[in-house]
């Protein structure tokens, strides 16, 4: 099979991690015979040094032409917030998932076997697993709500920044929630604060209709601030989380952390139709860019979800977690989950690692 790859490279640690995710692609197509075009798309702070906006015209109908989208990371201060909106990587970061419907963002938070003692849970805790599928909305609530700023009379300026769901939307990706939910232990944990939030409890009552649907998987209400503190407490009891999306933004990250380093995890952006996206869920990290010190598994990891969920190609994506499995029991550490003492190695060094053991 041929495959076309967009790539985004990025910016800060993006160009290094991506380079040794696309080394390890093609690696996969060596071993079960398959092609691979990479195509180069400009997005994010590189996009804005060159062209003026971080989102350039064109970029969503190049990613469109593609079977999929291998994203870095994107940002940094020198993109900050004081510049204007089209000259931001996030305002780019939105407007891609935005335009090719991706809706639903998988982020997969495990605790690989050789790192149970670097997590920052008590040994007993971490030793239980941590295999959880965390299903965030991606393109509805309030990082896309209608915004305003005004002055009032007393209070000076005031800000408001609009929730807002409707049934469409939360039928939508509580639906993709349950079948992966399916396809895994049949527990769904749906992550609400519907003791407050109105559309927390409209997100409440659609998914208790659409759990009708489903009646092999078992649906449990979570208030969001419990389940902070659940994660932290026993995240064994966890299988997928599906939550709306500045929850889902958090809980992500909390749920990354107890598995030992950001710099693990991979994500999926998937919607109905468009080339899903792959990224890892960490930042651009540019305080070591162009270091080697960058740490290429979460990249190398969302490659994986990329052959299992836009290829359909399940035994390519068991290779290549089998190879940073590897990787990992042979004592291979980057910088990020090396423990005091030990030797970390770079980038490069990994991603070459990773690519024999394939």
């Amino acid at each position: 099979m041929n495959y076309r790859i967009a790539v985004i490279k990025g910016d800060g640690i993006g160009p290094e991690i991506v380079t040794e995710a696309m080394g390890v692609i093609e690696a996969v197509g060596e071993k079960f015979g398959h092609t691979f075009q990479f195509v180069d798309v400009l997005l994010g702070g590189c996009a804005t040094d060159a062209v003026g906006k971080s989102y350039p015209d064109g970029t969503a109908e190049k990613c469109k032409s593609c079977d999929a989208v291998l994203l870095g990371a994107v940002g940094g201060p020198k993109w900050g917030p004081d510049k204007p909106a089209e000259q931001r990587p996030e305002t780019a970061l939105l407007a891609i998932r935005k335009d090719l419907g991706l809706y639903a963002n998988l982020r997969h938070a495990t605790l690989r076997p050789a790192l149970v003692d670097y997590s920052p849970l008590k040994r007993e805790t971490a030793e239980k697993g941590i295999d959880i599928m965390m299903v965030r909305e991606l393109i509805g609530g309030i990082y896309f709500g209608k915004r305003d700023r005004y002055e009032t009379p007393d209070r000076g300026v005031e800000c408001t920044d609009l929730m807002a769901y409707s049934e469409m939307e939360i039928e939508r990706i509580g639906r993709r929630a349950f079948e992966l939910a399916r396809l895994r232990k049949k527990k769904l944990a749906s992550v609400d604060k519907a003791n407050v939030l109105e559309t927390s409890r409209l997100w409440r009552s659609v998914m208790h209709r659409i759990a009708a649907d489903y009646p092999d998987v078992e649906l449990t209400d979570v208030l969001v601030d419990n389940c902070a503190m659940q994660l932290v407490r026993d995240p064994s009891q966890f299988d997928v989380i599906v939550t709306e999306n500045m929850f889902g933004d958090i809980l992500s990250d909390e749920a990354s952390m107890v598995t030992g380093s950001l710099g693990m995890l991979p994500s999926a952006s998937i919607g109905s139709e468009a080339p899903g996206l792959y990224e890892p869920i960490h930042g651009s990290a540019p305080d070591i860019a162009g270091q080697d010190k960058a740490n290429p598994i979460a990249t190398i990891l969302s490659v994986a979800m990329m052959f299992k969920y836009s290829f359909q190609l399940p035994k390519e994506a068991a290779a290549i977690e089998a190879a940073v499995d590897k990787a990992l029991a042979d004592g291979w550490r980057t910088a990020d989950i090396a423990k005091p003492g030990e030797t970390a190695i770079g980038c490069k060094k990994m991603g070459e690692i990773i690519c024999g053991n394939i």
